[in-house]
């Protein structure tokens, strides 16, 4: 039988300043560019789980599996569990996942965000260095096959287009469902969004801002996907969307992704660009927006604005300078039902 441990992020009452997966917070939602808060007490990294952890604890062990809950307040913490999911010790030095553990994860997650810094975690600490690539690492991958990760979303789905990659996924809810899953359900490959930025992207990002009277704030940059260029700077963009999968698919109402699939090795690019109508008689110029779409295996965005506001999988960050996002083709994993 498995062992299981239950991971909950602290949240950012117990992580205060800190950003999902920035310096040492693990708390979702939170600004990327923050600085490392001071760890927390040695005494203090324990919580009670809310009502979702414990039905799916309960679950798993009338099953006959072996668990541990665990809340976990800084990327240390997170590392501390991920390092049960090692291989034997290598030759080469090199941490790595082990394909026949007997331990199994659990996220609980309140957010995308909070998925994303386990997730990115996971690639910190498996990533190979370029100088030490191992020869069975594929050619299209800088990280090995991540270990499965179980999903239990902690809030209810949401209709609507904004939904949570769970819902996107079609992953169980339920904790029982959760729990059946990950001891008796398939594994299913997903790809992953690496950047130059240091993280990754699970479900999408989205680049642009409106102002408090949300009204849509232009900017300029290059967009290219592989080879094809979107924009060359010169055009005033609505917003880029920049997506593995489908949370970032329209922005008010506006189609940008068509045909999000997290399974396919490739990432859809979208770019949302004015475009002024010409006036009929007695009637006022409009705008309507013109959307240019590529696929790829890579995207660049240089902005030629000081700063981009963006979304990425829900966490808010600025650019300032070139961003590159590359795809990772069924880097990681999900337990489904």
């Amino acid at each position: 039988m498995y062992d299981v441990v239950l991971l909950t992020l602290g949240s950012e009452r117990d992580a205060p300043g800190g950003g999902c997966g920035s310096g040492d917070a693990c708390c979702g939602g939170a600004p990327e560019a923050t600085g490392k808060p001071a760890a927390p007490p040695a005494g203090d990294r324990c919580e009670t789980p809310r009502v979702p952890v414990l039905a799916c604890a309960d679950a798993l062990t009338a099953r006959g599996a072996r668990v541990e809950t665990v809340v976990a307040r800084s990327d240390a913490e997170v590392d501390e569990v991920l390092a049960r999911m090692d291989a034997p010790a290598r030759s080469d030095g090199l941490a790595w996942p082990d394909p026949d553990s007997k331990t199994r994860l659990v996220v609980a997650v309140a957010s995308d965000a909070q998925l994303r810094a386990v997730v990115r975690r996971l690639v910190r600490r498996y990533a190979p260095p370029p100088s030490r690539r191992p020869a069975e690492l594929a050619g299209n991958r800088t990280v090995p096959d991540l270990p499965p990760i179980g999903v239990l979303p902690l809030d209810p789905a949401r209709g609507g287009p904004h939904r949570d990659l769970a819902a996107q996924l079609g992953l169980p809810r339920d904790p029982a469902a959760v729990a059946a899953a990950v001891l008796d359900g398939g594994v299913r490959r997903l790809d992953l969004l690496r950047n130059d930025g240091g993280s990754v992207t699970l479900d999408g990002a989205l680049l642009g801002a409106a102002d408090e009277a949300g009204r849509p704030l232009h900017w300029r940059g290059r967009v290219e996907v592989d080879d094809a260029v979107l924009s060359d700077g010169a055009d005033p963009i609505l917003a880029c969307a920049i997506g593995n999968a489908g949370g970032y698919a329209t922005l008010d109402s506006l189609p940008l992704l068509t045909a999000g699939d997290p399974a396919d090795g490739r990432v859809e690019v979208a770019v949302a660009v004015p475009v002024p109508t010409r006036p009929t008689l007695g009637r006022k110029k409009k705008i309507r927006y013109e959307v240019r779409r590529a696929r790829g295996r890579a995207v660049a965005v240089i902005p030629r604005d000081e700063r981009v506001p963006f979304l990425d999988d829900g966490v808010e960050g600025e650019l300032s300078r070139k961003r590159s996002w590359w795809t990772e083709p069924g880097a990681w994993a999900v337990f489904t039902g």
